[in-house]
């Protein structure tokens, strides 16, 4: 076999390992999330506190970005991973502790135990990202990148459908049995990941500084496409995310248990992961940035229909759909991101965009339980849809390179 033949094989071997540890670790990751709102919401009913887990996860994020993008350009960018998930394999454990004998009966799987364990998670998570993020690049051919993304995305959000409804369905066993499930899974990743090769070229050492720290948010800054392709996603998602609230909606609106949940929690991965199959198989070379700027007003329209059915097969569908829309959306952002960053500083990079995204995600999920608080869970979606209808309004004005934007490995316009 000629030598080049043996060297693309071994980084198609990379790749489909690290492809299976972050199956494993979103699986983990899901069902782990699934049993602490779940148990959050009978503990105290508080929509409020559903949010404050989604923000205690997002804090760290914020507080550590710079840091772990320096560190995803510095360092070997698996083993950055492999410890992330062995640390999340160590929450999973402390909450399998807690919540049997002794411990259980003693009340040590409080709020406070959900909530600092929530803030582990975000710390996990801050290096993980950027890590995760940067390494794709390293493992396939810069032509193969959107297909590989979207390849990559249809194994996430495989792991999002399967996680929360194994979640939901192991839940009838209790909360332990669904940590120590997820525990598995995170240390399965672990191994997995920890033997990923790549070439790792450490950069030249320099001085950690402000600007060094910072050159990651001043790469995107200047590239307006880029910025408005993840500012986009950021208040999208912000603004219509209704994951904190699904535990009102499945047990108050929709009178389904946690099996209704984890459907509920799957369904817009379901249309994300049918969405992320196809293009795979047809990935988008056309129109690339209006297509972006129309399926998160697609995603909008899924959140306003969400939010005021009463129907569960209604409610399922709104979900799926905008699952397939948002997978649009991820799949153009991430291939921007990782085609216009030298490698150099795809971590950095990557930690901005990850910010991004867990704002979108987490802090959008306690804008979700701290509206629902004042508006109730209909009221909060129906704004936040009607809210993400507005932005796409407004990114097609304020950014025309993005929404001129024709191919994703050049543009037509400046950057």
């Amino acid at each position: 076999m000629p030598s080049h033949s043996f060297a693309e094989l071994t980084r198609q071997q990379a790749f489909m390992r690290m492809w299976f540890a972050r199956l494993f670790g979103t699986t983990g990751n899901q069902m782990l999330m699934v049993a602490v709102g779940w148990q959050m919401y009978e503990l105290t009913g508080s929509a409020w506190d559903l949010g404050l887990v989604g923000l205690y996860q997002f804090m760290p994020a914020l507080l550590l970005t710079l840091v772990a993008g320096h560190a995803a350009d510095r360092l070997n960018r698996a083993h950055i991973v492999a410890a992330c998930l062995l640390t999340q394999a160590g929450v999973a454990l402390i909450l399998v502790a807690a919540t049997q004998g002794w411990a259980a009966s003693s009340g040590w799987a409080s709020r406070e135990l959900l909530l600092g364990v929530s803030v582990m998670l975000g710390v996990a998570r801050a290096f993980q990202m950027p890590a995760q993020q940067s390494l794709t690049p390293m493992l396939v051919p810069a032509v193969m990148l959107p297909r590989a993304m979207a390849f990559s995305s249809a194994g996430m959000q495989a792991a999002i459908i399967s996680g929360p409804a194994l979640g939901g369905v192991i839940f009838v066993a209790g909360a332990t049995a669904v940590y120590a499930a997820s525990a598995a899974l995170f240390a399965a990743g672990c191994a997995l990941i920890a033997v990923v090769r790549y070439d790792h070229v450490a950069p030249p050492r320099e001085p950690v500084s402000v600007r060094t720290l910072l050159a990651g948010a001043e790469f995107v800054w200047q590239r307006k496409a880029l910025l408005g392709a993840v500012s986009l996603d950021l208040f999208a998602v912000l603004l219509g995310g209704a994951t904190a609230l699904l535990p009102m909606f499945a047990k108050d609106i929709l009178h389904v248990g946690p099996w209704g949940l984890g459907l509920l929690r799957a369904a817009p991965a379901a249309g994300a992961l049918l969405l992320s199959v196809l293009l795979t198989r047809w990935p988008l070379e056309r129109r690339v940035g209006p297509t972006m700027l129309v399926a998160v007003a697609v995603y909008g329209m899924c959140m306003l229909v969400f939010g005021l059915s009463t129907s569960f097969v209604l409610s399922l569908a709104a979900l799926a759909v905008s699952g397939g829309a948002d997978m649009v959306s991820v799949v153009v952002r991430q291939t921007l991101v990782q085609i216009e960053t030298p490698n150099d500083m795809r971590g950095r990079v990557s930690a901005v965009n990850s910010v991004f995204i867990g704002a979108s995600n987490q802090l959008g999920e306690f804008e979700s339980g701290a509206t629902a608080a004042l508006m109730g869970p209909v009221g909060s979606v129906v704004a936040g849809g009607a809210g993400t209808l507005l932005v796409a309004a407004l990114w097609f004005k304020y950014f025309p390179a993005l929404a001129r934007r024709d191919r994703m490995t050049h543009s037509s316009t400046p950057p």
